[in-house]
C-alpha cells in the first residue's frame, strides 16, 4: 500500500469518527444492543478480497477463494455490482467501508451494521456456537461462558494450521488440498440445530449400548479378522447401524468413524493426524456460518428496518445526501430473484404492525359497547388514526422545543438541557432530545404514511380471535379514553422478542400469513413440461408458504442423515435423503458421494427418490394441453471408488425417505386434469 492510500484512508476514517460514534449511541436510545463494531477503512480490491473470504481477512489457503474473487471482481467490472458492507459475526464485530462511497453510503452501512452487530449478538441462533465456544473452546482453547465469539482469532488460527501442514515437507501438499476439498463439499452436512461440540463430545451423546465392548468396531478388530471370527448372525445382532439412524452431523460421525481411502492398496485406512485435526477444523467453521444461513431473511431485513429507522426517521442522512440515499436503498431493495432485504424488511414491518394493531384493538373492544359485532358502527377508525398520532411535541421537537417538559418520560432531560444550551444541531439530532419512549412514539407504524391502512384491514374474525380471550370489558367510556392507554411500544417489543429466538424457517413459518401474501401479491411459479419454460401458478398462501419454506429448510440444500454404517454387513455407509418431493440433482449429488467415499474409506451408498418423466407420456399430454405426470421411483446410488451403480429399490425400503406428507409441488390441477 501506498503512502498516499494510508493518507486517504486516515482521512477517510477520520471523517467518519462522529457518524460511527453517533451511529452507536442512536442504535442503543432506540433499543438495540450491538457488539461494539471496529471500522475498517478498505479500498476496492481489498473489498473484493474480503467478500471472497466470506467477511474475514485471513482464511485457510484454498483454490475458491480465488474462484469467490473473481467471481466479485468480474461481477463488479461487468454487471455493476457494489458492494455497500461487510459485517462479520465477531465480539467485537468488525465492519469494512471501501473508501471510495460516498458519504450517504457510508453512513447507510454504518446504520446497517449496527443492527447487523445487535442481531448477532441476540439471537439464540448465535449464540449456539458461543455456547459451543465456551464448552470446548473455538481453537481449543477455554473461553468465557457467554461471552461472544472471537471468530477472526479462530479462522486465522486454522489458516496458520492448514498452512502449516501443506508447508510439512513429509506431508504431500496436493494431498492436503484434495483431502480440504472433500471436507469443504460437505460443509452443510451437520445439525445446525445443535450447539457446536468436538465431535469427541459429540461421541459422548452418540447412543450406547452398554458399558463393555461388545461390537466389532469397538474391539478393534480388523476387517479380516472380523470376518473370520465373527458369524453372519452375531454381527447382524451387533450392528451398530441403527445408533446412526438419522444423524444430520455426516462430519462428526465420518470424524469418528470414518477411514481414509488409500489409492495405493485399495483399502481404507486410519486417518492422519493432520486429516482427523483439518476434518474437525472445517467442521468447527461450518458450526460458525450456519447462523448466518439460517437468519439471512431475518438478519438482513433487521438491519434494513433500523437503517431505514435512523436514515430517514431520524435525518441521520442530511438534506442533500437524502436522494442518494434513497437511490442506495432501492438498488438494494430492487434486487431480482428472492431478496431477503426485500422479503425481510416487508416481514419486520408486519410483525411491528401486527403488534401493535392488537394492542389497538385489544383497548377499543374494552370499550363500553363496542365488540366484534358492533365495531364498525361504534368505532371510527379515521379518528383512532387521528388520536394514535404523536403529540406535536414529540413528532417535531425541533419547532417544539421550548415546550418539551424536562420531567415527560418521552424526554431525555439531559439532551433537552445540551440542545437549548446549543451543544448540537438539534436539526440533526433530534433523537438526542427523546428518550426511548419518545421515539417509541415518534416512530409508531400504524400512523406512518405506508401503513395507515394497515388498521382498517382488521376483519371480523381477527376480532373475535381477539375478543375471545379479553378480560375487563367495558373498562373504558369512550375511544380516547381507551386509545390514552395504548402502549406505543408493542410493535417494537414484539420485534426484540422474535429476533430473540426466530430463525428463518420459524419466522416465515409465522408471519408469512394470509394477509401478508394476500397485500404482497405474492405467487409461485411451477415449470410447464409442455411450454418448456416457468408459469405462474397459484397465489394460495399456502402455496406460497411452502415454496418459501423449501428455500430455507436446511439452508436450503437436501436433507441428508446417515441411516446405516454397515449396510449389507459389507461396512458400507447408507446414506438416506429425507425426500419432500423435491428430487435430488443426481449428477451433483454423485459428486457429492466421490467426496464421501474419500472420508469413509469404503463403498457408501445414497437412498432416494427421483422423478421420471416418459417422454412419450410429455407428448401425449401436450397434445392433450396438460402436464405430463411424473412417476416417482425410489433407487440407491451406489460408489466404489471404481464407479456408480443404480439400484432400483421397492417402496418397503421408502420410510427413511420420508419427512411427512409435504408435497412443493403447485401445478393448478387443470395442468394435469
Amino acid at each position: 500500500m501506498s503512502k498516499n492510500d494510508r493518507i486517504r484512508k486516515r482521512q477517510v476514517a477520520q471523517g467518519l469518527e462522529s457518524h460511527v460514534d453517533e451511529a452507536a449511541k442512536l442504535a442503543r436510545k432506540l433499543g438495540l444492543d450491538p457488539y461494539p463494531v471496529n471500522y475498517w477503512i478498505v479500498d476496492h480490491d481489498e473489498m473484493n478480497e474480503l467478500i471472497a473470504y466470506d467477511g474475514f481477512q485471513k482464511r485457510y489457503p484454498h483454490w475458491r477463494w480465488g474462484m469467490n474473487y473473481d467471481r466479485q471482481r468480474k461481477q463488479r467490472q461487468f454487471l455493476g455490482g457494489k458492494a455497500f458492507e461487510i459485517v462479520n459475526n465477531n465480539d467485537p464485530s468488525h465492519a469494512f467501508l471501501q473508501k471510495s462511497n460516498s458519504l450517504a453510503d457510508q453512513k447507510a452501512v454504518i446504520t446497517h451494521v449496527e443492527a447487523h452487530a445487535d442481531f448477532f449478538r441476540n439471537n439464540r441462533w448465535f449464540r449456539l456456537f458461543d455456547e459451543g465456544a465456551s464448552y470446548g473452546g473455538v481453537d481449543g482453547s477455554p473461553t468465557t461462558p457467554g461471552s461472544g465469539p472471537d471468530a477472526a482469532a479462530m479462522l486465522a488460527s486454522h489458516a496458520e494450521t492448514v498452512t502449516e501442514y501443506m508447508n510439512d515437507p513429509e506431508i504431500d501438499r496436493e494431498a492436503v488440498e484434495e483431502w480440504v476439498d472433500h471436507v469443504a463439499c460437505l460443509d452443510g452436512c451437520i445439525d445446525q440445530h445443535r450447539a457446536y461440540r468436538p465431535t469427541e463430545e459429540w461421541e459422548r451423546e452418540s447412543p450406547e449400548t452398554d458399558d463393555e465392548a461388545d461390537t466389532p468396531e469397538e474391539l478393534a478388530i480388523s476387517e479380516e479378522v472380523r470376518d473370520e471370527v465373527f458369524d453372519e448372525e452375531w454381527r447382524e445382532e451387533h450392528d451398530p447401524g441403527e445408533d446412526a439412524l438419522g444423524e444430520k452431523d455426516l462430519l462428526a460421525y465420518l470424524a469418528a468413524n470414518g477411514r481414509a481411502y488409500d489409492e495405493e492398496t485399495g483399502r481404507a485406512v486410519e486417518y492422519e493426524e493432520w486429516q482427523r485435526e483439518l476434518l474437525e477444523l472445517l467442521r468447527r467453521e461450518s458450526y460458525y456460518f450456519a447462523p448466518q444461513r439460517m437468519t439471512k431473511v431475518m438478519n438482513e431485513g433487521w438491519a434494513s428496518y433500523w437503517e431505514s429507522v435512523m436514515m430517514t426517521g431520524e435525518n441521520f442522512a442530511d438534506d442533500d445526501e437524502f436522494v442518494s440515499y434513497a437511490d442506495h436503498m432501492a438498488q438494494v431493495l430492487g434486487s431480482p430473484g428472492l431478496n431477503p432485504y426485500a422479503l425481510g424488511l416487508e416481514l419486520w414491518t408486519y410483525v411491528e404492525n401486527r403488534a401493535n394493531r392488537r394492542e389497538v384493538l385489544e383497548k377499543l373492544l374494552r370499550v363500553e359497547g363496542v365488540a366484534p359485532a358492533t365495531f364498525d358502527d361504534r368505532v371510527d377508525l379515521d379518528e383512532v388514526l387521528s388520536l394514535l398520532e404523536p403529540v406535536p411535541e414529540i413528532a417535531n421537537v425541533v419547532d417544539h422545543l421550548d415546550e418539551l417538559d424536562a420531567d415527560d418520560p418521552r424526554v431525555d432531560s439531559d439532551g433537552l438541557t445540551a440542545a437549548r444550551d446549543g451543544e448540537f444541531d438539534v436539526d440533526s439530532y433530534p433523537w438526542k432530545v427523546l428518550s426511548h419512549e419518545g421515539l417509541v412514539e415518534r416512530h409508531y407504524s400504524l400512523v406512518q404514511p405506508p401503513n395507515r391502512g394497515f388498521l382498517k384491514r382488521t376483519t371480523r374474525e381477527t376480532l373475535e380471535q381477539i375478543d375471545r380471550y379479553l378480560f375487563e370489558r367495558d373498562r373504558y367510556g369512550s375511544v380516547r379514553e381507551a386509545l390514552a392507554d395504548v402502549e406505543y411500544g408493542a410493535g417494537w417489543d414484539r420485534m426484540f422478542a422474535v429476533r430473540e429466538s426466530h430463525n428463518d424457517v420459524t419466522f416465515i413459518d409465522e408471519y408469512l400469513t394470509e394477509e401478508f401474501v394476500e397485500a404482497g401479491g405474492y405467487f409461485t411459479y411451477e415449470y410447464s413440461h409442455r411450454q418448456d419454460d416457468y408459469r405462474a401458478t397459484s397465489t394460495d398462501p399456502a402455496d406460497v408458504k411452502r415454496k418459501l419454506l423449501l428455500q430455507f429448510t436446511n439452508f436450503g440444500k437436501p436433507t441428508v442423515t446417515v441411516h446405516d454404517d454397515n449396510f449389507g454387513n459389507r461396512n458400507e455407509l447408507l446414506l438416506a435423503h429425507q425426500y419432500n418431493g423435491v428430487a435430488l440433482d443426481v449428477p451433483q449429488a454423485k459428486r457429492v458421494l466421490e467426496r464421501v467415499f474419500e472420508l469413509w474409506g469404503r463403498p457408501v451408498q445414497l437412498l432416494t427418490v427421483v422423478k421420471e418423466v416418459d417422454e412419450r407420456d410429455v407428448k401425449a399430454a401436450s397434445r392433450r394441453g396438460q402436464e405430463p405426470e411424473p412417476e416417482e421411483v425410489g433407487v440407491r446410488y451406489r460408489y466404489d471408488g471404481d464407479g456408480f451403480e443404480r439400484i432400483d429399490v421397492d417402496r418397503e425400503e421408502w420410510p427413511p425417505l420420508s419427512v411427512g406428507a409435504v408435497g412443493y409441488d403447485t401445478k393448478p390441477d387443470e395442468w394435469l386434469e
